[in-house]
């Protein structure tokens, strides 16, 4: 039986996770035909707010990954949806962010508007490439005058080829400094939303969350009571993971998306025993040799428990050294 036998939705992260930006990681496209074939739901839940979910839908077609409107969640839909509940009809609400979030908000009965002038009765603000401090500012001052700030997300960085680049929560910062607050209202992960929405929409009673960032897809899912696989093709690494807080602790840790299709105590974190495929743990010492997420999973034990290791042979110290912890 293989780990996702165990659930009867798996939703997934795309940044990092199926893609970087613009090109799908390898295995992706077949992890999800292959969920597919065995009657096992699909759902996409995003923090990105700079496209809409038939635009990403059909991003994920194009390269190769099956995706319909109906099965992607983004931050910007649901930071749309949020304020239509809260502010009247044709209340105006000034974007901070790419025309995807200006669209969200105007086909969800609201006013887009892009000065104080305009009178905004909120901000909503998600990452968008071009975004500068001629809008910051007018954000910044459409909430000192009472204005609802709204954030789709607080992303740090987002993941990319070259490295990560700075994300909705670096821009978030600029308006946190000049406002010394924080935002009213925080719509995308770490939030359980839009992963309960998910779950809901599929009449799942037991769905599984993939993402590759701790901050936001493990916290989401943990705060949403439900079980999580990490993969580590996006933002977060090993020495995260063994540091990570109880919030931030995954059921599962995988190389990839691959991950789904092998036994669960093949995934599960932390081992439930001392050696692990050709790994020994013994005394605080990391001994042998064999796969990172092997000695990953070995590790997390001790130091979850509050404990570190060090290396007890040149291949455990060339991992945890390369981990950029003490060897």
């Amino acid at each position: 039986m293989s780990l996702v036998d165990g659930y009867d939705l798996v939703i997934f992260d795309l940044d990092g996770v199926v893609y970087l930006i613009d090109k799908p990681i390898d295995g992706a496209a077949e992890a999800v035909e292959r969920l597919r074939a065995a009657g096992t739901a699909v759902a996409y839940a995003t923090n990105n707010a700079s496209r809409r979910a038939a635009d990403v839908a059909a991003l994920l077609t194009g390269m190769g990954v099956s995706a319909a409107a109906d099965e992607v969640l983004t931050s910007a839909g649901a930071a749309a949806a949020m304020l239509a509940e809260r502010l009247p009809a044709g209340a105006p609400v000034l974007v901070v962010g790419a025309e995807a979030l200006r669209a969200e908000v105007r086909d969800a009965g609201l006013t887009p508007v892009e000065r104080l002038d305009d009178e905004p009765v909120a901000v909503v603000q998600g990452y968008g490439p071009d975004v500068g401090w001629r809008i910051l500012a007018e954000a910044s001052l459409a909430v000192r005058a009472g204005a609802l700030w709204m954030a789709t997300n607080t992303d740090r960085t987002l993941p990319s080829p070259r490295g990560p680049l700075p994300g909705n929560g670096s821009l978030l910062s600029v308006l946190r400094t000049a406002l010394n607050r924080e935002p009213d209202v925080i719509v995308g992960k770490p939030a359980p939303a839009l992963f309960e929405t998910a779950a809901s929409q599929s009449g799942s009673e037991r769905p599984l969350v993939v993402g590759d960032r701790l901050d936001t897809d493990i916290e989401g899912a943990v705060g949403a009571g439900m079980d999580c696989l990490l993969v580590l093709t996006g933002v977060s690494g090993p020495a995260e993971v063994l540091q990570a807080p109880k919030q931030h602790r995954p059921t599962y840790v995988a190389n990839d998306v691959s991950g789904l299709f092998g036994s669960a105590d093949a995934a599960r974190i932390p081992a439930g025993a001392d050696e692990l495929g050709g790994w020994r743990l013994a005394s605080g010492r990391l001994e042998g040799s064999g796969t990172p997420v092997d000695a990953l999973r070995l590790l997390a034990r001790v130091y979850w428990n509050g404990g570190e290791a060090r290396a007890g042979s040149d291949e455990a110290r060339e991992l945890l050294t390369g981990w950029g912890l003490p060897a």
